[in-house]
């Protein structure tokens, strides 16, 4: 039985719902910008970074907000975060996280796509955060906003103490679909019976996955593919703000 949540919005149909999930990608999706960036912010405050590195985040943000993702500098800086973090502890991780959300991500979340989340969680469905950011930051989220879970980018940790290396792949692309067909499937869920929210042509394998997609603040590649396929668009952030990306 397919879920009774239609595409203009999961608020509209009162009835009960049958199973759902309804995945939402992070950055310039939930929030405005990179999260990263923002781990970045509380990592220099505490010492942990440099000031070259934190300019080095910095451009990425600045970029990453006007024109969208780029594949390429999103793997150069994973690879400098993956080298900074080596030798920190995961309880480090874990309090720059929430010290990150409370002080910078809170601030940055987009209303109308935080109210979707909450609309799904009302109508039973479980939600949950789907990205590249660290799994560590992406869960504080969640648990902040009230939602299921989140699925972010694992590192791996011996005693406690991060090697540097990562623990399956990062959480972008098709990996982002492979994991939430996995976690339908283990929640017993149609997958047609499913949702996911994104800005970024990057998760078309996503999108295409679920039965109902939303984009939200697309990208230009996807703006173009959405409407060929007569997705519903929504935008969420400062008209002046809302500058498609070149491919």
């Amino acid at each position: 039985m397919p879920t009774p949540v239609s595409d203009a919005g999961p608020g509209e149909h009162p009835s009960a719902p049958a199973p759902a999930l309804a995945f939402f990608d992070v950055d310039n999706t939930l929030l405005r910008g990179a999260s990263v960036y923002h781990l970045g912010r509380i990592a220099w405050r505490r010492g942990h970074l440099g000031w070259r590195d934190l300019s080095r985040f910095a451009w990425q943000q600045a970029r990453f907000t006007s024109v969208g993702e780029n594949h390429q500098h999103q793997l150069a800086v994973r690879d400098r975060a993956l080298e900074l973090i080596a030798g920190h502890s995961v309880a480090e991780l874990e309090e720059i996280a929430v010290e990150a959300y409370d002080v910078y991500l809170s601030r940055l979340l987009l209303p109308a796509v935080v109210a979707r989340a909450h609309e799904h969680r009302a109508q039973g469905h479980e939600v949950w955060l789907i990205t590249a950011t660290p799994e560590a930051c992406a869960r504080v989220i969640a648990e902040r906003l009230g939602l299921s879970g989140a699925i972010g980018t694992r590192i791996e940790s011996v005693d406690g103490v991060f090697t540097g290396a990562l623990l399956g792949p990062v959480m972008h692309g098709g990996h982002k679909a492979d994991a939430a067909a996995l976690l339908a499937g283990d929640r017993g869920v149609q997958l047609a019976d499913c949702w996911a929210y994104s800005d970024s042509r990057n998760d078309i394998p996503l999108l295409e996955l679920v039965g109902h997609q939303q984009v939200v603040n697309p990208d230009a590649a996807l703006a173009r593919y959405a409407q060929a396929r007569g997705w519903p668009v929504m935008h969420d952030r400062p008209a002046a703000s809302r500058r498609l990306s070149r491919e």
